[in-house]
């Protein structure tokens, strides 16, 4: 019946690998964009280093009340190949590009049978591949196992498709109490899970933005990220440590199954304008980009925390907002937001009485 539109920004400096790039990213909040930017061009001259994992994703499917579970996992490990061969007859394309599945796994679950279809969706996100094929497969293994199956589905825990950055913070840049803040900041983080929840939102913040510029489902993301740091016990998705030289060093490491064909990635001109921009090559590519960004948007979060708290930046940002809500236009928003940062009465009640009272100056005038 309509569509909800979300602003379109581009965060800047972000050097990856010694490339350049322009960020899109889709959000209500400006201070994230500009958080990320300043947090990236603080990393220069070197900039940020990444890499990321082929990608693989996993199918699941699921066989309960299986009597003689130990035999069945034997049968399937056995028949791996003809299941991948099931498999990769329903999408000839992506096997022709050099993806398709690759290997099977069994895992059980007290009395649960699960197989695991292992396959290289390339550069795609994968879910609808990886769904026909686990379906496809499914008949076939339940003959290897004498039950019925219950879902066939995609994990969205793709921890074979792991993205991770590293950058410097040189010390001289951003003052030895920030270096020592931000460390005891990760170290909380580690401890308390409370706090550990805003931190790895933190990161979110930037990956969920560029993933919704290019178009990639940024709620299977945020699945997976979570997930991943649950792994062994709910934990921090970055970490900060000084390097030899007393810098701040950061480094992040998640999953991030996001695609450049697939889906509205090449339908939706948004996302199309957005991935031109980036120039990204390859999946593995806008994946590396996205790490960076997580990465940048975590210690900007910190950084601010620990020098000035989060709001004044935010607040800066905020009063634009509530002026124009107002009803400010043109001058008037700089001048309405000036006062109310000031004042630190960030409302729109107070917006209203400022800009009541600019109109009456003016019809003085």
């Amino acid at each position: 019946i309509g569509t909800t539109q979300l602003p379109l920004s581009v965060a800047t400096y972000f050097r990856v690998n010694g490339k350049d790039y322009l960020v899109p990213m889709a959000l209500e909040e400006p201070s994230v964009v500009a958080a990320a930017s300043h947090a990236a061009k603080l990393t220069h001259p070197e900039g940020f280093s990444a890499s990321s994992d082929e990608p693989i994703m996993i199918g699941q499917i699921q066989f309960a009340g299986v009597k003689n579970i130990s035999g069945a996992k034997r049968r399937i490990l056995q028949s791996k190949q003809r299941i991948i061969k099931i498999a990769n007859a329903q999408d000839s394309l992506i096997v022709a590009l050099g993806g398709g599945a690759r290997d099977v796994e069994v895992r059980i679950l007290e009395k649960m049978l699960i197989i695991h279809l292992i396959v290289d969706v390339k550069d795609a996100m994968g879910a609808n591949l990886v769904n026909t094929m686990s379906e496809a497969v499914a008949p076939y293994v339940q003959e290897l196992v004498d039950g019925k199956p219950g879902l066939r589905i995609i994990s969205n825990l793709a921890e074979k498709r792991l993205a991770r950055a590293r950058a410097v913070w040189k010390k001289s840049a951003i003052g030895a109490d920030t270096v020592k803040g931000v460390i005891d900041a990760y170290e909380f983080a580690k401890l308390d899970p409370y706090r550990c929840a805003t931190h790895n939102k933190g990161v979110m913040n930037g990956i969920d933005a560029v993933a919704i510029a290019t178009g990639n489902d940024f709620r299977a993301l945020e699945a997976g990220a979570h997930a991943y740091a649950a792994l062994k016990g709910y934990r921090p998705l970055t970490k900060y440590y000084r390097d030899r030289n007393g810098d701040l060093a950061g480094e992040i490491e998640l999953p991030i199954a996001a695609g450049t064909v697939g889906g509205i990635t090449r339908s939706h001109p948004v996302a199309q304008v957005s991935l031109k921009i980036l120039d990204v090559k390859s999946a593995q590519e806008l994946a590396q980009v996205m790490a960076c960004v997580g990465l940048a948007n975590n210690f900007a979060a910190l950084r601010a925390m620990v020098v000035e708290g989060i709001q004044r930046g935010h607040m800066k940002l905020h009063a634009r907002h509530i002026a124009m809500a107002a009803g400010a236009r043109g001058r008037l928003i700089k001048k309405l937001s000036k006062i109310m940062v000031t004042e630190r009465r960030i409302t729109s009640s107070r917006a209203g009485e400022l800009l009541e009272k600019f109109r009456r100056i003016r019809k003085r005038k």
